[in-house]
């Protein structure tokens, strides 16, 4: 039996970001239509380790089973690596063999911004054209080329700790997509004249308030995917209408919703599953002046659908090594 081992490089070439956001739309709808099984994902967490390591296994009747095992180093983006690292197995739904092994810090850089791109399309003003992202790691640099390429944004504002390399990153960005990214001078200042924002952080206090958000802002809170950690302010989930890319993990998992909870504003029944909207059973905005929130957690079956598109082109392609397994 042959293995198809897929690099980082062989996912990035296989996964563009305007096709990325078919396969993650109908993961979320799958989801909605009950055709999933998908566990809450366990974690290692030793007390005093680095990190922490976390399995993430699904199954739909069309692709089978797959499994993201993710290790979360968040001291890695001192070090330039990504903060996740790990590996993504896919396996066959007819006879269980081991079909691919893909490099699965590049698959969540990828199809993370391209759910963010299907929710901002889904939830933000169509006139929406000026973008402020917080956080200029992997994911925020990656949600600017994902955004970049399915919307014209008049001007991108990116908030970071590191103002120099910061600089650095927007004008290499600004280069590549012709697009004019600056580096703000707080995040209050580029969240008050912003239409859409995107938290993209690993920081454990909110890095954005209610009173920064003008009216009718989407925001896409990205980086809190544990209970422990928030980047929105407890006023900003109580004002909005909250969307979720599920409504178990959300609950469980999104450190912004279980901190707004705690703090009684805000409960399982204020929450909208994105995948519900689009198949069209639950509204999406209501009105110009609605603030929305597509609360990101990161899902298995998002990781399955991302890595069973970029199989199914590679093997159409022939890209990727095959060993002995």
């Amino acid at each position: 039996m042959t293995l198809l081992v897929l690099s980082g490089a062989d996912v990035r070439a296989l996964f563009p970001p305007k096709e990325g956001l078919a396969p993650m739309r109908e993961a979320l709808m799958a989801l909605a239509r009950g055709e999933v099984c998908q566990p809450l994902r366990p974690v290692v967490a030793p007390e005093g380790a680095k990190g922490l390591l976390a399995m993430m296994p699904a199954h739909t009747p069309d692709a089978g089973y797959g499994v993201k095992i993710v290790c979360l180093f968040e001291g890695n983006t001192a070090l330039g690596l990504d903060a996740h690292q790990g590996a993504m197995l896919l396996f066959s739904g007819e006879t269980g063999e081991a079909l691919a092994l893909l490099n699965a810090s590049v698959l969540t850089e990828l199809r993370t911004p391209a759910v963010t791109a299907v929710a901002t399309e889904t939830l933000a003003r169509p006139d929406a054209a000026e973008l402020t992202v917080i956080g200029i790691g992997v994911q925020g640099a990656a949600h600017i080329r994902t955004l970049a390429a399915v919307r014209s944004w008049r001007r991108v504002r990116v908030v970071a700790r590191d103002h120099v390399r910061a600089a650095k990153v927007c004008a290499e960005l600004s280069s590549e997509l012709d697009l004019p990214i600056e580096v703000a001078s707080s995040a209050e200042e580029a969240v008050r004249g912003a239409d859409v924002v995107v938290t993209a952080t690993n920081a454990p206090e909110p890095v954005l308030r209610r009173e920064w958000l003008r009216p009718g802002t989407h925001v896409n809170a990205v980086g809190s995917c544990v209970a422990h950690t928030r980047e929105l302010d407890p006023p900003t989930m109580a004002a909005a209408r909250v969307f979720v890319d599920s409504l178990e993990s959300a609950v469980n998992e999104a450190g912004d919703y279980v901190f707004a909870a705690r703090a009684g504003v805000i409960g399982p029944s204020d929450l909208t599953p994105l995948g519900e909207v689009l198949l069209g059973r639950a509204p999406g905005r209501e009105s110009e002046g609605e603030i929305t929130v597509f609360e990101s957690v990161g899902l298995a079956i998002q990781d399955l659908a991302a890595a069973r598109f970029v199989h199914t082109r590679a093997v159409e392609t022939g890209a990727g090594s095959r060993v002995e397994y």
